[in-house]
């Protein structure tokens, strides 16, 4: 038999074995639990984007049994490269016409050359051209129409005129009651606010609008804040749906899948476009006619240098300024990328030309939306000066941008 001393120690022993089993944990899920933390979103990066074309679901609806209208060219494409005016056709869109910007609906016509009117080989749709003599649709060129799409590719730069044309079908489609459907694209200078506003008299289809060279908006913000400040003829409003991008910000860096434009070839031509154009009123080229547009500069007045070149008729640059003569000048081709409007260029390139007279064109105030740059730069006001006096305008646009702003910084 099995003494009360030994029973009860037996018991106490199996007891306090059982509360110790329940409480214990072993070494490795103790250091396991420790590693726990709650779920966090996964990082969104640049190869998560869709575009507003890519976002189908939010749009096709609006469009069903509708008739149609298109305000597109080679860039209105979706991820597949299928192309948005086939895509709204296999899902059986009713689309009536195409409108098409500067350089056309295939995008290969030069810079300001006109465009004529015509008729889609592919799907034998009406092409109405949206340049030259009619920036703004006709009423009876809207005839028919019921609601209106617009998908471009811009770069973020005043001048770019995909933006000058937005503005019309804009305030064409107010007028006539015609809503208005924007596919947003990402900026690829998205995160860059940067340049003098344009003065009110120097507006013109290079600039319309009183804001920096270099705005730091997508063309869907971009519809907002033209519809949001009033900027249509007296004051009309669009009727506006911005169909937004996804997994966006102004920040994130995007490479385009399509040359948005003939002259434009490249990432580093893009980023490299707002701060060379303005060499566009100049006596200078930026490399039309070669296979570095918007990656190098040069002209014959310049002094000789290590990098050189000839200029000859291509794809987009029929007749290039200083056709077939030997430029001197500097290959940025390499460089890293710009995150402002870079103004050492065009001031390197005043002060050591020989022909100073003919060194600005009537064009270079337009582009700049001022007169004041080209007197400062003849002057020889130094460059951090000249910024300086862009500062008060680009804090003031900053403050009215941030109210139309659909994406995070």
């Amino acid at each position: 038999m099995i003494s009360n001393s030994v029973l009860k120690n037996t018991v106490l022993f199996l007891v306090l074995s059982i509360v110790s089993c329940g409480n214990s944990v072993k070494p490795q899920e103790a250091s396991h639990k420790k590693q726990e933390t709650p779920n966090t979103p996964k990082k969104t990066v640049a190869s998560d984007i869709r575009t507003g074309a890519q976002n189908t679901d939010a749009y096709l609806p609006l469009l069903k049994d509708k008739k149609v209208g298109i305000v597109t060219n080679q860039t209105g494409i979706l991820s597949d490269k299928t192309h948005l005016v086939d895509f709204l056709l296999e899902k059986k869109i009713g689309v009536q016409k195409i409108y098409a910007p500067e350089h056309g609906f295939r995008g290969t016509a030069d810079a300001g050359e006109l465009i004529k009117d015509g008729k889609d080989t592919k799907t034998g749709l009406p092409i109405i051209s949206l340049y030259g003599n009619n920036k703004k649709p006709k009423p009876e060129q809207l005839a028919g129409i019921d609601i209106m799409v617009f998908d471009l590719q811009d770069v973020g730069a005043r001048f770019y005129t995909y933006i000058s044309s937005l503005h019309y079908v804009m305030e064409a489609c107010a007028e006539n009651n015609i809503p208005l459907i924007v596919l947003d694209r990402p900026n690829p200078n998205g995160g860059i606010i940067d340049g003098p506003l344009l003065e009110k008299e120097y507006a013109s289809f290079v600039g319309m609008h009183p804001i920096p060279v270099l705005h730091g908006m997508t063309i869907g913000e971009y519809a907002k804040m033209i519809n949001g400040e009033k900027w249509l003829k007296n004051g009309v409003h669009c009727a506006l749906t911005v169909i937004p991008c996804l997994n966006y910000k102004h920040t994130m860096p995007y490479s385009l899948p399509i040359k948005p434009s003939p002259n434009l070839p490249n990432d580093q031509a893009i980023n490299l476009y707002a701060s060379l154009c303005l060499f566009e009123g100049t006596n200078v080229s930026v490399g039309r006619g070669t296979d570095k547009q918007f990656q190098i500069y040069g002209s014959p007045f310049l002094p000789k240098s290590d990098f050189n070149f000839t200029p000859g008729p291509n794809l987009g640059a029929k007749d290039p300024m200083h056709n077939g003569k030997l430029c001197n000048g500097e290959d940025l081709s390499k460089i890293k990328k710009v995150n402002r409007l870079e103004l050492t260029w065009l001031i390197k390139a005043y002060q050591t030309t020989s022909d100073k007279s003919n060194f600005f064109n009537d064009f270079f105030t337009k582009l700049a939306g001022t007169k004041k740059l080209q007197q400062q730069i003849e002057t020889g006001v130094p460059e951090n000066e000249i910024r300086k006096g862009w500062e008060k305008g680009i804090a003031d646009f900053k403050l009215i941008r941030k109210s139309y702003l659909i994406y995070s910084e």
